[in-house]
């Protein structure tokens, strides 16, 4: 794909017209220019959960060459990617946030946190060092980057299940995604970190559930159609698993009254992984870096790609 050339500034739509005005800061301060969509070479979209909009939009615009999304996931926008413009994402750019998140929730799951916040009287100990335990996560981008990185120093045995096996860096085995079930037994902690997919859609249910140790907590930090609620409540109902560290959730929001609240193994927070105040400051750098790189014609970053959907 053609990219203007390094003597031009590259005419940016930031779009729709809600969209926050530090988008608009951000692609100024690269050297980009702002443009109506007729104009423009390219659309930052500032409205996360508006992919009809987006559609909308698209439909007129035939002419834009790159297409820059808020989010790392983009299963809302999935439908619209193609490979006619280059599309980039926020892939990677809340993978410490995020995991610091995850560390966080497992924290909580295994010292028994959940318990002790509802306790009304002097309780019974409980709860497992994060030290020295094995933990699986599924996934294998730039949070799992992270998560082992802040792991280190608990001395943990990771390993990651993911669609292409690569040696990654304070991991110990890497597992193709075929192999989900191999990975599950002898996991203090199971983490999700990985895209929202047709293929991830409801992977784990009763009988990932069944293969978790009856100490293991599920950490999950991804999305919450991972996982199928209904046998998540069946499993921490009846000991299956040791608890859920949740995120995200299906549905989400969680309603009022879900079972999920109730119990003394779940704790949820509400899909606060990475919160405004941390995701301003690093969209607002990653669109900077790729009006920059746009602008002398180097690569994105955060491709999305049209075949695997993320």
């Amino acid at each position: 794909m053609d990219k203007p050339p390094s003597s031009e500034s590259p005419r940016i739509a930031v779009l729709p017209a809600t969209a926050p005005e530090w988008m608009r800061e951000a692609v100024t301060v690269a050297g980009g220019e702002l443009s109506t969509i007729d104009r423009a070479d390219a659309l930052v979209w500032g409205a996360a959960r508006d992919p009809k909009g987006l559609e909308a939009v698209l439909a007129e615009s035939d002419h834009l060459q790159w297409i820059q999304l808020p989010f790392a996931g983009v299963e809302e926008f999935a439908h619209l990617i193609d490979d006619q413009r280059l599309w980039t994402c926020g892939k990677g750019v809340y993978a410490e946030p995020v995991a610091e998140m995850a560390v966080t929730l497992s924290l909580s799951g295994l010292r028994g946190i959940s318990t002790y916040s509802r306790a009304t009287e002097w309780s019974k100990p409980q709860g497992r060092n994060l030290i020295g335990s094995r933990v699986t996560i599924l996934g294998g981008g730039g949070i799992t980057e992270q998560i082992a990185r802040l792991l280190a120093g608990f001395d943990c045995h990771i390993t990651v299940v993911r669609n292409r096996v690569n040696d990654m860096d304070g991991v110990d085995v890497v597992l193709e995604s075929d192999r989900l079930l191999d990975a599950l037994p002898g996991a203090d902690v199971v983490i999700l970190a990985l895209p929202l997919t047709a293929d991830t859609t409801g992977m784990m249910g009763r009988n990932e559930f069944e293969a978790m140790e009856s100490h293991a907590w599920l950490v999950n930090v991804a999305r919450g159609k991972h996982v199928v609620t209904d046998d998540l409540v069946w499993a921490l109902q009846n000991g299956v698993i040791g608890g859920a560290a949740l995120d995200v959730t299906d549905p989400e929001p969680l309603p009022a009254g879900h079972p999920l609240w109730s119990l003394h193994n779940c704790v949820i927070t509400p899909h606060v992984g990475n919160t405004p105040e941390m995701a301003v400051p690093l969209l607002s750098e990653r669109i900077s870096a790729n009006v920059r790189a746009w602008l002398d014609g180097r690569e994105l970053i955060g491709p999305v790609d049209p075949e695997l959907g993320y």
